[in-house]
């Protein structure tokens, strides 16, 4: 790892005054992005997309070896911090902090977007320990809790390719859609975010109750006002790695917490040619899958 980039195991063992001085670097350095970006195909032949990760750093750290192997891009898709493994500590705090000091490091080559567990100041979420773990680590000082948070919400809501990919947490903007199409990405109501961050794909068993699933309807008309091909996603940890409607969409899951329903994995897509479906994303395993380690001292 890069000398200036404190690892998961470094940030836990943190000062509070180191911690500050850590917020204080990222808030100079992490860009806030648009709702919607559009991930470049110049400088990268490949992105390497992940799930859910809810404080899973040690398979974090999984994911940013093959980034870092290698002429990529590196894609979360939300849900970096709550439901820590017991093996992780504060995970959801080292996992948060490690990931948003790669996206200082390179910002033209990681992007995270955030999830519903992100979106907590609009939206609430349960279980969330981020504030916990917190307190856990450097004692009961309220504005590190909206320091950290107020740097994952600089994350894009959603994120296209030029090649044809659709990357979101959970959905996409359903109903008739503005002209241009990206316009529909801003100025976010609480409806309009939750279609992004929180809608279950009808094909998972998960019901949070948040807004309505969407369907493979729903995904055709989404994709052909669009343009776009394929879908990407995370959320649904019962439909974790399972390619559906036609090979267009695929919910991914990075973290062990959810390693019973399908792995924990990761994709890699293909950013130097057409994208007409998943069949040339390659799905992968992780090392970290059905491991535990030794609980962080």
């Amino acid at each position: 790892m890069d000398r200036d980039v404190a690892s998961p195991e470094e940030i836990l063992r943190l000062s509070p005054e180191g911690a500050d001085r850590l917020l204080g670097r990222l808030e100079r350095d992490v860009p806030v992005r648009t709702p919607l970006v559009t991930i470049p195909s110049g400088p990268a032949r490949e992105a390497v997309v992940f799930g859910d990760t809810h404080g899973d750093w040690r398979s974090t750290l999984e994911v940013v070896g093959k980034y870092r192997d290698g002429d990529r891009l590196l894609i979360g898709l939300g849900d970096y911090v709550d439901r820590s493994p017991e093996d992780c500590g504060a995970g959801s705090v080292a996992n948060a902090l490690f990931l948003l000091q790669l996206v200082a490091e390179r910002p033209d080559r990681v992007y995270l977007l955030q999830g519903n567990h992100e979106t907590v100041r609009r939206i609430p979420v349960v279980p969330h320990q981020l504030d916990a773990e917190i307190d856990g680590l450097w004692g009961p000082e309220s504005s590190r809790y909206d320091r950290l948070l107020g740097l994952l919400e600089r994350g894009p809501f959603a994120a296209i390719t030029g090649n044809g990919a659709y990357l979101a947490h959970a959905g996409f903007p359903r109903g008739s859609l503005p002209e241009p199409w990206t316009l529909a990405f801003e100025a976010l109501d609480d409806d309009r975010l939750s279609e992004l961050v929180w809608a279950e794909c009808a094909a998972s068993h998960i019901r949070r109750g948040a807004t309505l699933a969407w369907t493979a309807r729903d995904l055709d008309r989404f994709l052909g006002a669009t343009g776009l091909h394929v879908m990407l996603r995370g959320h649904d940890p019962d439909l974790t790695g399972v390619v559906l409607f036609a090979g267009r969409c695929v919910s991914l899951n990075t973290s062990r917490i959810y390693q019973r329903y399908g792995g924990v994995l990761i994709a890699r897509v293909p950013l130097d040619h057409p994208l007409p479906t998943l069949a040339e994303v390659s799905i992968e395993h992780l090392a970290t899958e059905l491991q535990v380690f030794p609980p962080v001292t």
